[in-house]
């Protein structure tokens, strides 16, 4: 795998390093580990359990069930999958997203990511499903995988377009994808009609080490890769009750009041972007 730049092996340091639990203690509810956040209304139920113990428990699957909503609304804008297609999980994580495509489809996955951590996670858990003969992982840079032009029917981003350059990353996507292809991203980016990044995206910046982009830039790189949108959606009022729930819970690390801010004033955007490859 090739590490681009100094600030790529930032991130792959990151990522190896990263042992945070609201990513662990949610997947460990079903054995599905995401490294997003989530969609939907939320049962507000949970934090009327009288014990705290249940209580706390009650938290972390609403939390699962929210990032494992997130996940199914990205997979039902890939288009028509069928099982001898092949997808590919850019910036894949622990790789409960791929395992999930894999489920809904039966087709083969692949994911990848510039963290050995993530990809030795990954893999072990697809082991564990029992699915590591179609889900595989792969050390490799989401830039320059190596795999074949027009080998994918679908690509997608979770949240991970914004530690790239998106020329870049368009560029690369738009050759691996079938003439017809898919292309999905769901990610934050900044207001430009705000104009620079708020204070609050900066803060969000620090802590992940990512370079959160402008909403046109998104656009602007799908046209000039010949990637068209076909539905965006603005996910933005549906993922604040996430946030407003994981800031009340055991697995708070304290930037949750950075995406409630951001989010809440406008200067910041969580959009579904999908896109067909012409």
């Amino acid at each position: 795998m090739t590490i681009a730049s100094v600030y790529q092996n930032d991130v792959a340091n990151y990522w190896n390093a990263e042992r945070n639990p609201v990513n662990l203690r949610l997947g460990d509810v079903s054995g599905i580990y995401h490294h997003h956040y989530g969609v939907g209304e939320v049962d507000w139920s949970v934090l009327d359990v009288a014990d705290d113990h249940a209580r706390d428990e009650a938290v972390i699957t609403e939390l699962h069930r929210l990032e494992n909503a997130q996940a199914r609304l990205l997979l039902s804008h890939l288009g028509e999958i069928r099982p001898e297609h092949r997808l590919l999980d850019a910036g894949s994580g622990r790789g409960g997203t791929s395992i999930m495509a894999n489920s809904a489809f039966g087709c083969r996955v692949d994911g990848v990511s510039i963290s050995q951590a993530q990809v030795d996670f990954a893999n072990d858990q697809a082991a564990k499903h029992g699915v590591a003969d179609k889900v595989r992982f792969h050390l490799k840079n989401m830039l320059d995988t190596g795999f074949e032009a027009g080998g994918f029917q679908a690509i997608w981003n979770n949240e991970s377009t914004m530690y790239v350059v998106l020329d870049d990353l368009f560029a690369a996507h738009s050759r691996l994808l079938t003439r017809g292809g898919r292309y999905v991203t769901i990610t934050g980016c900044y207001n430009d009609v705000y104009g620079l990044p708020c204070k609050a995206v900066s803060t969000i910046n620090a802590h992940y080490v990512c370079d959160i982009h402008p909403r046109r830039d998104y656009f602007r790189a799908m046209a000039a890769n010949r990637l068209v949108p076909v539905s965006v959606i603005d996910l933005t009022a549906d993922t604040i009750p996430y946030w407003e729930l994981r800031q009340k819970s055991s697995v708070a690390t304290g930037i949750e009041e950075a995406f409630l801010e951001a989010y809440r004033t406008g200067g910041f955007q969580y959009l579904l972007i999908a896109a067909d490859r012409i």
